[in-house]
C-alpha cells in the first residue's frame, strides 16, 4: 500500500499549482486569494507555532470557528505538527454539548473564532486537558492561555528558523494509519460516537471519489456547509485541493443570521461553479426562487411553471432525457431556458455547473427543479463512517431519484436482516468495504465492533443496487415502518414528498410500529391558518394520497398517515430533534411526542380533530 498522508497530497498539489489561487476569502468588501504555495507557507508556521507551545505530536486539537481560511490553515497546520484534529459545530450552543465532546476527546489545544469563544469561555475551568487557547480574531481583551493567531504565526516563524529540519520531519514521519480527525456524531438516545478517520482514510475516498468525476483545475468551489462536517472536508476542500481547484468561504456575519444573508451576495461575487448542498439549503434556495418568480406577476409564474413541466418530461430522469417522442419538446426546452431558466442561473453567479448533494434524502421532484434550471442538484450518499462519500452521481453518469455510482475501488452488499447477500433490485442494509472505512469510534469499542464487522461497514441505510450499478437509498434500515402483520416500508420517502406538495406541512415524522395503521406527527405552519381550519386543511392535503385524489397511487394507502398530531414547536438542533447534518432524530421525536402517538392509536385520537390538534389553537 502507497503511502500518502492528508499531507502527501496537499504538497503534490502544492508542487502542481504553486502559483494558482487555492484559498478565497473575503476581507473587509473585497475577496482576496491565497496561493497554494502561500497556504502551504502559512500552514507550516501555524505547525511550528503550535509546536513551539509544547503541541506534540498525536496530540488532540479542536477548532470551532465560522468558515474562513484560517479553518483550513489551522487545520494543515496540526497536521504538519503531527496532531489530531477534533471539529466542532458552531451550532452547538449547549455546554454540556461543549463538555463532552472536549473532555471525551481530551483536547489540549483550541483554535476558535471571537464568537465562538464565548462559548467556550464559560467552561474552560472545567476542562482539565486544555493548554492553550487560539484565537481567531483580535481581541482588546485575551484571558490567560489566550493567544492571538497572529502572535501564534511569530512564534512559527521564529520557531522554523531555529528548528526546521526537525519540525518538517514531523509530517514526514505521519503513516496512512495515523489518525487525521475525531469527528463528532449526534447522539440520539445514547452519548455522541468520536469517528476516528485516519490520513489514508482521507485520500482514499478522495482518489475514489475522483474515479466518478474529473473537476478541471481552477474550478470555484464556495462552501457554505459548516466546514466541520465531513461532507465538506472531502468535497469542499480535499477534493478541491488534489484537483487544483479554488475554495472560496462564505463571509462570516456578526450573527448565524447575517452570514446566511451573506450567502447569496458572496455567490454573485465568487460565481463559483461548484456549490455543496443538502436538502434543507435546497428547499431554502428553491423557496427564495419561487418568491422571486411570484413577485414577477402571474404571468411569469404560469411560464415558470410550463417552463419546468416542458423540461421534467423532456429531462425524465436525466440519463435518458430526449428519449422517445420527447425529444419533440427539445426546441420548447430551448426557449424556457433562454426566456426564464438561464436568468435564474444568473442570480447563481451565473457560472454554476452543479450542486454536489449530501445528507439526508433529496425528493426527485426537487433533483427534477434543479435539472431543469440547469443548475443539476447531483445527489450522493455516505456516511461520517465512511470518510463520508460512498456514491455519487455525475455530470457524465447520473439518474434522478438515485444516489448515484458506487467510487472505486470499494466492494458493497446489501444484506438482508439475517444477513444474507440479497440480489440486484432487492432492498436491504448497505454494508460497505474499502480504504474508506473508518478507523472506529474513539474510547467506544463496543460500538465499532456493532458497526465494523470482518472489515465490512454496516452502514444501517436500506438501499438497492439497479443492473446499471446506480445505488438507490431508501431510508435507515432501523427506521423503517412495520405494519400490524410484519409488513415493512421506508417512510422517508414519503415524507419529503409530502412537505415538498404541502404549504402548511413544514416538518413530518411517520409511525408505525406494528401498529394497525400508520400516523404522523406534524410541524404545521401556523402563520396563516389555526385551529380547525388548519387541522383541516392539513387532513385535505393528506387525503390527496388516498382514493381518487390528485396524488392517489403514489404511495401505498397503508403506509400514509391516517390521523396526525401536530407537534408544540419545529424540530430543531437545540431541541435536539435535528442532527448537525439537519437529519431527524426520530428516536428522539418519538421520545417527546411518546404520549402522543399512543393516543394516536385510540378511538379518539384517530380523529384528527383530537384534543392535542385543536386544543392547542383553541
Amino acid at each position: 500500500m502507497k503511502k500518502r498522508t492528508i499531507i502527501d497530497l496537499f504538497e503534490e498539489s502544492v508542487e502542481k499549482y504553486s502559483n494558482k489561487t487555492l484559498l478565497l476569502e473575503k476581507i473587509a468588501d473585497k475577496y482576496l486569494p491565497t496561493t497554494y504555495s502561500q497556504t502551504k507557507l502559512l500552514a507550516e508556521q501555524f505547525g511550528a507555532g503550535l509546536c513551539s507551545m509544547g503541541f506534540q505530536k498525536n496530540n488532540h486539537a479542536s477548532i470551532m470557528s465560522e468558515g474562513r481560511n484560517w479553518w483550513i490553515i489551522g487545520e494543515l497546520g496540526i497536521f504538519y505538527a503531527g496532531g489530531v484534529n477534533v471539529p466542532l459545530s458552531i451550532k452547538l450552543e449547549e455546554s454540556s454539548d461543549l463538555l463532552f465532546r472536549l473532555i471525551h476527546a481530551e483536547v489540549d489545544t483550541l483554535l476558535v473564532s471571537e464568537r465562538q469563544l464565548k462559548k467556550l469561555r464559560p467552561i474552560k475551568d472545567q476542562l482539565k486537558d486544555l493548554k492553550r487557547v487560539i484565537v481567531f480574531d483580535k481581541l482588546d481583551v485575551y484571558e490567560p492561555g489566550e493567544i492571538y493567531v497572529g502572535d501564534l504565526m511569530a512564534a512559527g516563524k521564529e520557531y522554523l528558523d531555529k528548528e526546521r529540519d526537525s519540525f518538517l520531519s514531523i509530517s514526514r514521519s505521519l503513516k496512512n494509519d495515523d489518525y487525521a480527525t475525531i469527528t463528532y456524531t449526534s447522539g440520539t438516545t445514547a452519548d455522541p460516537k468520536g469517528v476516528i478517520l485516519t490520513h489514508r482514510n482521507y485520500t482514499a475516498n478522495v482518489e475514489q471519489s475522483l474515479s466518478c468525476m474529473s473537476i478541471p483545475p481552477e474550478k470555484r468551489m464556495l462552501i457554505i456547509l459548516p466546514l466541520d462536517h465531513c461532507f465538506a472536508h472531502v468535497v469542499g476542500f480535499y477534493i478541491m485541493i488534489a484537483t487544483g481547484s479554488i475554495v472560496a468561504t462564505v463571509q462570516a456575519g456578526k450573527t448565524g443570521l447575517d452570514t446566511l444573508k451573506n450567502i447569496p451576495i458572496n455567490i454573485n461575487e465568487v460565481k463559483p461553479n461548484i456549490l455543496l448542498s443538502v436538502p434543507a439549503l435546497a428547499k431554502s434556495f428553491r423557496k427564495n426562487i419561487e418568491n422571486s418568480v411570484k413577485s414577477k406577476g402571474k404571468v411569469a409564474e404560469t411560464l415558470f411553471n410550463l417552463g419546468l413541466k416542458t423540461a421534467y418530461a423532456y429531462n425524465k430522469e436525466g440519463w435518458n432525457k430526449g428519449s422517445g417522442l420527447s425529444f419533440l419538446l427539445y426546441p420548447f426546452v430551448k426557449l424556457f431556458d433562454k426566456i426564464l431558466f438561464s436568468k435564474v442561473k444568473g442570480a447563481m453567479g451565473g457560472e454554476l455547473d452543479f450542486f454536489s448533494g449530501g445528507g439526508a434524502l433529496l425528493d426527485i421532484e426537487m433533483q427534477q427543479f434543479y435539472y431543469a434550471l440547469g443548475m443539476p442538484m447531483f445527489q450522493g450518499y455516505g456516511l461520517s463512517e465512511a470518510t463520508p462519500v460512498i456514491s455519487t452521481n455525475t455530470p457524465l453518469k447520473h439518474k434522478l431519484g438515485s444516489s448515484g455510482i458506487l467510487v472505486k475501488p470499494m466492494e458493497i452488499k446489501i444484506l438482508d436482516s439475517e444477513g444474507r447477500e440479497l440480489p440486484l433490485g432487492e432492498s436491504g442494509e448497505i454494508v460497505i468495504k474499502g480504504e474508506n472505512v473508518m478507523a472506529g469510534y474513539w474510547k467506544n469499542p463496543a460500538s465499532t465492533k456493532e458497526t465494523i464487522k470482518d472489515g465490512w461497514l454496516h452502514t444501517g441505510d436500506l438501499g438497492y443496487l439497479d443492473r446499471d450499478g446506480f445505488l438507490y437509498v431508501k431510508g435507515r434500515f432501523k427506521s423503517l415502518l412495520i405494519s400490524s402483520d410484519g409488513e415493512k416500508f421506508s417512510p422517508e420517502g414519503i415524507e419529503e414528498t409530502l412537505m415538498g406538495n404541502s404549504k402548511l406541512i413544514q416538518q413530518i415524522m411517520l409511525h408505525n410500529n406494528q401498529c394497525p395503521y400508520t400516523i404522523a406527527v406534524i410541524v404545521a405552519d401556523r402563520s396563516k391558518l389555526s385551529g380547525r381550519e388548519l387541522v383541516e386543511a392539513i387532513g385535505k392535503e393528506l387525503d390527496k394520497y388516498k382514493g381518487r385524489g390528485e396524488y392517489a397511487g403514489q404511495f401505498p394507502e397503508r403506509w400514509l398517515p391516517s390521523t396526525f398530531v401536530l407537534a408544540d414547536e419545529p424540530f430543531t438542533e437545540q431541541n435536539r430533534m435535528i442532527n448537525s447534518t439537519m437529519k431527524m432524530v426520530r428516536a428522539k421525536v418519538e421520545e417527546v411526542y411518546k404520549d402522543r402517538i399512543a393516543y394516536a392509536y385510540t378511538p379518539e385520537g384517530k380523529n384528527i380533530f383530537n384534543k392535542y390538534n385543536i386544543g392547542q389553537d383553541e
